[in-house]
């Protein structure tokens, strides 16, 4: 008698329907799990051994096949012992049919519990999409499947509960769909920050239009603390967003059981040492890398020039197309890395270059060897580079309170909603990822702005891509004023993020 349970499976992270498929056949015990498993899958055997032992059921002396279908992609992880065991238990007659329209999926202890499996968000949306009706996952994944909408979904505690509500003794009531509950902790806010208006205001332009950003500035000067601050005044993110970013987070075992969504944009921050493989993803089983985690938020690097070269080269294809393909030789995957590069350095090894105090120990060849640490490719993907002046004395000493981060999030918020009705019906969320086409339509200059724009290109040696990311500046500075037509003074100040002396 051959016994199939539906189940779920990840591939990157998108989730594919899997069946189970238990046969118990005459001749001497064994029990063989095929259809492409990994090690975690052919240890289930001793797992599901136990747990039907431990809750009270007979294991059936007997010759068991278990297939995982299809069997042409390779099934990884825990998630499949519980599927297993009710195959075994239905093909043995323990248990009756299944309810049609169910699928299974969860880790088990040896004593019958479920311990919570990761990628559990992707996984139910495909169970939505697959005509799935009921999702039985362990109790501490139920929060997060239910986030995917259509689905009745059962939080199991263990397998005894699970085998008397399949037998009708003691039905389980249905996990509540999650609400968010009480406020978010808060973020650090940028009325900490002394002076430095100049740079604030370019972090504001930044957040409105989704631009990236290169602060260069001296040891002390804040680049670090004002980067941190950035995420209070990104703008908030709507449902697919949260869905998109949280689905990552699943897969990367990084969800919260009490806050399975993800509703407050990524901050990653690596150290100088990761490399190029924890930058983008990979690993013998492709993994989402740090860029992956920023999708919809910030990567920030700190100390830029202390990257290894071949790590930050992996990240021009990604800031171009918003996509980052791993291939290795398990397979090829794709997984979105939409977000904002922001990056903090010195001008020089020693810190000092350009200081008022002229402290500076370094030569010219030193400080033109330490700039060529970036390559120019990858700072022409680079919309904004800010020079961060040192704080002066009269403005730490100021008693007026600096404006809060709430009040810049509001102007931020209303430059998004503006962009949000102009790109409405397509894939652009904000400027900075518009197209070539977008740009004609939405950045058109007048005679003034013409002139200008064509001196700058002539005197800054700008390229085609530094041109067209210009235009999307000013069109997000236009934005925070409300206004419907790019004017010259907005076309200056973009012009002048592109213009710093330190990276010429």
């Amino acid at each position: 008698m051959v016994v199939t349970v539906r189940s779920l499976g990840l591939s990157g992270i998108s989730g594919y329907e899997v069946s189970v498929e238990c046969f118990l056949s005459g001749g001497l015990p064994a029990f063989d799990v095929v259809g492409l498993p990994d090690a975690a899958v052919r240890e289930a055997r001793e797992r599901v051994r136990a747990a039907i032992k431990n809750c009270g059921a007979k294991f059936p002396v007997s010759r068991i096949t278990v297939n995982l279908a299809p069997a042409r992609l390779r099934k990884e992880g825990t998630l499949y012992d519980l599927p297993i065991l009710l195959g075994i238990l239905c093909a043995s007659e323990e248990l009756k049919k299944l309810p049609e329209g169910a699928a299974f999926l969860g880790e088990l202890s040896l004593t019958g519990g479920l311990r919570p499996v990761t990628g559990v968000l992707p996984m139910a949306l495909c169970a939505a999409r697959s005509g799935i009706r009921e999702l039985y996952v362990p109790e501490a994944n139920a929060a997060e499947a239910t986030l995917a909408e259509g689905l009745t979904v059962y939080g199991v505690r263990d397998v005894g509960q699970l085998v008397r509500h399949l037998r009708g003794e003691e039905p389980m009531e249905p996990a509540s769909a999650w609400q968010p509950s009480g406020a978010a902790p808060s973020l650090p806010d940028f009325a900490d920050v002394m002076g430095q208006e100049n740079v604030k205001r370019a972090l504001e332009i930044a957040a409105a239009g989704g631009h990236n950003v290169l602060l260069i500035g001296s040891p002390g000067s804040g680049k670090s603390m004002l980067a941190r601050r950035l995420p209070s005044i990104l703008p908030d993110m709507t449902h697919q967003e949260s869905m998109e970013t949280t689905e990552i987070y699943s897969v990367a075992g990084l969800t919260d059981a009490r806050s399975p969504l993800i509703t407050r944009r990524p901050f990653r921050s690596p150290h100088h040492t990761a490399s190029p493989v924890s930058l983008a993803g990979g690993g013998t089983i492709p993994r989402p890398g740090e860029i992956s985690l920023a999708h919809n938020g910030i990567l920030f690097l700190d100390e830029l020039p202390e990257f290894d070269k071949s790590a930050l080269e992996t990240l021009r294809q990604p800031l171009e197309d918003g996509v980052v393909t791993i291939t290795r030789a398990s397979g090829s995957l794709t997984l979105p890395s939409r977000f904002m590069l922001v990056c903090a350095m010195n001008p020089c090894r020693c810190g000092w270059y350009g200081h008022p105090s002229g402290r500076c120990t370094c030569s010219e060849a030193q400080v033109e060897s330490y700039m060529r640490r970036i390559s120019g490719p990858l700072l022409d993907r680079i919309d904004m580079h800010v020079e961060v002046p040192s704080v002066e004395y009269e403005a730490m000493r100021r008693r007026e309170q600096p404006e809060s981060s709430a009040a810049v999030r509001r102007r931020v918020n209303a430059a998004r909603e503006i962009q949000k009705k102009r790109f409405a019906g397509t894939d652009v969320s904000c400027n900075a990822y518009m197209t070539p086409p977008m740009i004609g339509r939405y950045c058109a200059l007048d005679g003034a702005g013409e002139k200008l724009m064509k001196g700058a290109f002539d005197r800054l040696g700008l390229t085609g891509r530094s041109h067209d990311r210009i235009l999307r500046m000013a069109r997000t500075i236009a934005d925070l004023e409300g206004s419907e037509n790019i004017c010259a003074h907005h076309l200056a100040e973009a012009i002048q993020y592109r213009s710093s002396n330190l990276l010429k």
